[in-house]
């Protein structure tokens, strides 16, 4: 009786041990496809990420020539500014709706008042559009969602929206 009494309690424990294992990789599994689903988030840059991965004005004053390998918006903000917060959440839900094709970078003009200054920038919001291979177009005050759709599929993405 002991013998058994053993027998089926090593069972239990070997089947516990197992069950456990087994939730353990299908909550790791989860885990790694939720992590591969995961959208990309506006990017804050400081004047440094600016230099390398937007516009190094430093290097060449006077000409444009964007770094990136992806169209993009840049917001210049401020924490205080009403308008600058009624976009941010629009900004968030873009940067993940049109992920992998463009980036959202967001400038906090109070933290980098130097990349500011170069870009003149004298209200906020104000925001940048980068088409790869073309000029910018700087555009100043909110906008809907729906204008700043527009805006990426034809001046980024090269997409006229039909009508």
């Amino acid at each position: 009786m002991k013998k058994i009494f053993i027998f089926a309690m090593m069972f239990g424990v070997t089947s516990l041990f197992a069950s456990c294992e087994k939730n353990k990789e299908e909550k790791d599994t989860l885990l790694i496809n939720k992590t591969e689903k995961k959208k990309m988030n506006a990017i804050h840059l400081t004047k440094a990420e600016f230099l390398t991965k937007v516009m190094n004005y430093e290097k060449n004053p006077n000409q444009w020539e964007y770094l990136g390998d992806k169209p993009c918006i840049i917001d210049f903000y401020a924490d205080w500014c009403g308008p600058c917060k009624m976009i941010a959440p629009i900004l968030e839900e873009l940067a993940q709706e049109y992920d992998g094709q463009i980036y959202v970078y967001k400038i906090d003009t109070e933290k980098e008042q130097e990349l500011a200054q170069a870009f003149g920038i004298r209200s906020i919001p104000t925001l940048l559009f980068v088409p790869m291979n073309e000029q910018p177009q700087l555009v100043k005050g909110a906008l809907p969602k729906s204008e700043f759709k527009k805006a990426i599929d034809e001046i980024l993405l090269k997409n006229p929206i039909k009508q």
